[in-house]
C-alpha cells in the first residue's frame, strides 16, 4: 500500500472573529502538539489569518485560506491574491468548495485558473469536488465528479500532481447531518484516483484524497479505515477546539493502527 499523507483540515467557513480565532488556537495547540503523523490544517477567514500566523508559528499545525484569486494583483475589489496569503504563512488554500460554486457562481474554468496559480505560488491547493443529491440519484455522480477533476487539473504538470490535495464533498452531506457511508466515500475516492491515473499515471498514487461532509469525531475512524480515504475536510465539527481535538486524535489513532509506518 502506498503511504500518502493523511490530511485533517478544518474549514471554519464564515465563523470566528480575530479574538475567537486566537483563543481557539491556544486551546487547540495545547492538545495536538504531540501529533506528527498527520498534516493538521486550520482554514480560517482572511481576517484571522495574520493573527493565527503568530499563534501557529513553529507548531505542528498548518494554516490555510478558504479561497484566493487567480490574479496576482490589480483592480479586483474584494479579492485576495496567492502572494497575500503566502505573506501570512498559509501553506494550503481551499479551492472550488461547493459553496463557492453554488452560491457565488464559480466555474470549472475559474477554479482551474486558481489551481494553476496556487501551484505556481508554492501553495498546496485543496481542490473540492462533489455532486448534489439529484445528480447522485440519477446515477451520474461518478461522471460528474470525474468531469470536475479533469477540468480543474487542465494544464497541470505531471510533477505537480503530488502537490495537490483533493477533497470529495458530496453536497447532499454538507451540514445536513447526512454522511456518505464509508463504502460510498471509498468508491468515489477510487473513482477519483482512477481519473487521476488516466491523467497522470502513477503520480496519482501520491495524491491525498479527503472526504468532506458531516465528518465528526464519531465517524472519522470508520472513514479513514478505507484504503483510499486519506483524511477529511471538516466543517462544523472543526469550530469547537475540543471537538476538533478529539477528531484529530481519533484520526491519529487510525493512522497508527491502519495506515501506519
Amino acid at each position: 500500500m502506498v503511504n500518502r499523507r493523511t490530511v485533517i483540515a478544518g474549514n471554519w467557513k464564515m465563523f470566528k472573529t480575530v479574538s475567537e480565532a486566537e483563543n481557539y488556537a491556544v486551546k487547540f495547540l495545547a492538545e495536538v502538539k504531540g501529533i506528527q503523523d498527520l498534516d493538521i490544517v486550520l482554514c480560517a477567514p482572511f481576517t484571522a489569518l495574520y493573527p493565527l500566523k503568530n499563534k501557529l508559528e513553529e507548531s505542528n499545525v498548518h494554516l490555510g485560506a478558504q479561497n484566493m484569486s487567480w490574479a496576482d494583483q490589480g483592480a479586483y475589489t474584494g479579492e485576495i491574491s496567492a502572494q497575500m496569503i503566502l505573506d501570512v504563512a498559509c501553506a494550503y488554500v481551499i479551492l472550488g468548495h461547493s459553496e463557492r460554486r453554488e452560491m457565488f457562481g464559480e466555474t470549472d474554468e475559474g477554479i482551474n485558473k486558481k489551481v494553476l496559480k496556487a501551484l505556481a505560488a508554492g501553495l498546496t491547493p485543496i481542490l473540492c469536488v462533489g455532486e448534489n443529491l439529484n445528480t447522485r440519484e440519477e446515477g451520474k455522480a461518478a461522471e460528474w465528479v470525474r468531469s470536475q477533476v479533469i477540468h480543474a487539473l487542465t494544464g497541470i504538470l505531471r510533477e505537480d500532481l503530488s502537490r495537490i490535495v483533493i477533497a470529495y464533498e458530496p453536497i447532499w452531506a454538507i451540514g445536513t447531518g447526512r454522511t456518505a457511508s464509508s463504502q460510498d466515500a471509498q468508491e468515489m475516492c477510487v473513482s477519483i484516483r482512477t481519473t487521476l491515473n488516466g491523467l497522470m499515471g502513477s503520480e496519482a498514487e501520491k495524491v491525498p484524497i479527503l472526504y468532506g461532509g458531516s465528518v465528526k469525531a464519531e465517524n472519522i475512524a470508520e472513514l479513514l479505515t478505507e484504503p483510499d480515504v486519506d483524511g477529511a475536510l471538516v466543517g462544523g465539527a472543526s469550530l469547537d477546539p475540543l471537538s476538533f481535538v478529539k477528531l484529530v486524535h481519533n484520526a491519529a489513532s487510525v493512522f497508527a493502527r491502519v495506515k501506519g509506518v
